[in-house]
């Protein structure tokens, strides 16, 4: 019997775990994937908003301001890097003129530090690569980039540090209340896994809507809303320092161009509603709408540098706010947890301890709590003595497995045997950077591969991409 359970391990579940696991409660993580910030927090612009954009009065606006102020010392505990670089929304015509006044007083209001209108002159003095069209600019200071998978891993990881447990490829499909608690099961009603909780959060992202209705609950509904993205060779990241936004539509807050706190250029994302939950795909359409709309904003964007495209799905509710509601006793919907969601994860973690300590949940802080996380890689950014003191306490640190990315065996083997473990190639991916660079794992993927088989102690073969179904090989080409 688990006190909580919370149903998914993206960023809002992650935090939830964590600000929950400072307690002495038993708890859970649901996932069901085979491993976490699977969803909306793998693919996103990792944009720590600043506060500015939601309505007056909304959830969205009170904790995107409220977690826009925790998340600098929440990356530093957990070991993610974290840049306040600033933000500009650009403006090019007249009418932008009063989107950007609008959205100034709405920030104010808000309780947003700082800001700023800018005419083009003063936007360009600030920020030297926007292009001659822009015409005018709000400038937010507190706005800040942050790694949206590194964030969610490290917060699962510190949650299992502190004693939560994680299920990982858990497809959560019953939940029935039970005398004083909720049993959950899994879709194999006969062999599949049953927990039992007193407290279940439902942090489901798209699939919030399913989970509130398996728990009886059918007034949320999630539409996903499709956002394309082209990243930039680590070389281009150095093109702007703020991020940059055009002004919003009613469907978001635009393509933006930002520096990642990696070192690369990120373009996007588009928005285009869609029915299907699974659909990823890049369109020609879209990458082309970024393009376009880039050159516009931008003096000078290299697309010749260009070593990815990707596409995120975010989980739209019904509400047009954060559906945050407890529809029954001990059951917390955390819905529709679109943009601001990963700016907003550590205050809705917080609002949702407080919610379910009112519903009865002792919240005693543990003595041993421990808020720190070590960071799972920082080899190529030590100095040389740091480096060779790291090898002489490990060879493995002195063997470079991804040359685009300078990561290390050693940091491979640690995102392996670190919480929690990565157990496939996209793990690796998102806990270390490697095959993240120009080749995207062209050289480096089949020793990383090896090194994964040799840890889990499965076959080369048995090896995945992302999971069951996603082996990537068929068999051996020589010998046995």
């Amino acid at each position: 019997m688990y006190d909580v359970a919370i149903i998914g391990a993206g960023v809002t579940g992650g935090m939830l775990a964590r600000t929950l696991a400072a307690y002495e409660l038993d708890i859970c993580i649901l996932e069901k994937e085979n491993d976490v910030a699977m969803g909306t927090s793998r693919a996103n612009s990792g944009i720590v908003h600043a506060g500015y954009d939601a309505e007056n009065g909304t959830l969205k606006a009170r904790l995107n301001v409220r977690g826009s102020e925790m998340m600098e010392e929440i990356a530093g505990q957990l070991g993610v890097p974290y840049s306040r670089n600033g933000s500009l929304v650009a403006g090019f015509h007249e009418e932008d003129t009063e989107t950007i006044r609008a959205l100034y007083h709405r920030g104010v209001k808000n309780g947003v530090k700082q800001l700023r209108i800018l005419d083009g002159k003063e936007a360009r003095q600030l920020e030297p690569g926007l292009s001659e069209a822009v015409t005018c600019a709000l400038y937010a200071p507190t706005c800040a980039i942050i790694c949206p998978y590194e964030l969610t891993v490290a917060a699962v990881g510190n949650a299992m540090d502190n004693g939560a447990e994680l299920l990982l490829n858990f497809h959560t499909a019953q939940i029935a209340r039970r005398d004083g608690y909720y049993e959950i099961a899994e879709k194999d009603s006969v062999t599949g896994r049953r927990i039992r909780a007193k407290y279940v959060i439902n942090a489901a992202g798209l699939h919030a809507d399913e989970v509130a209705g398996l728990a009886g609950d059918n007034s949320v509904r999630i539409r996903p809303r499709r956002g394309e993205y082209l990243l930039l060779d680590r070389e281009c990241g150095g093109l702007l320092s703020h991020t940059v936004f055009r002004t919003p539509s009613k469907k978001g807050k635009g393509i933006l161009a930002t520096p990642t706190v990696d070192g690369n250029l990120l373009l996007g994302p588009t928005s285009t509603d869609l029915d299907d939950k699974a659909d990823t795909a890049t369109t020609a359409e879209g990458l082309a709408q970024i393009t376009e709309h880039a050159h516009e904003t931008l003096k000078h964007v290299p697309l010749n540098k260009v070593i990815t495209s990707f596409c995120g799905l975010r989980a739209v509710g019904n509400t047009g706010d954060f559906i945050i509601h407890s529809p029954f006793p001990g059951f917390v919907n955390a819905a529709g947890i679109e943009s601001p969601g990963l700016t907003a994860a550590p205050a809705i973690a917080e609002y949702i301890a407080l919610l379910l300590e009112g519903q009865g949940l002792v919240l005693h802080k543990k003595a041993d709590w421990q808020p720190l996380r070590r960071p799972v890689y920082a080899f190529r950014q030590a100095s040389v003595e740091e480096k060779n003191q790291i090898i002489r306490r490990d060879k493995a640190y002195g063997h470079v497995v991804c040359r685009c990315e300078t990561v290390t065996e050693g940091e491979i083997l640690a995102a392996i045997r670190t919480n929690p473990p990565a157990r496939d190639l996209d793990g690796i991916k998102r806990r270390t950077r490697a095959q993240m660079g120009r080749c995207q794992g062209g050289f480096c993927m089949p020793y990383i591969a090896e090194l994964l088989a040799g840890e889990l102690g499965i076959p080369f073969g048995k090896v995945t991409k992302c999971g069951p179904g996603s082996e990537i090989s068929i068999g051996p080409t020589k010998g046995q």
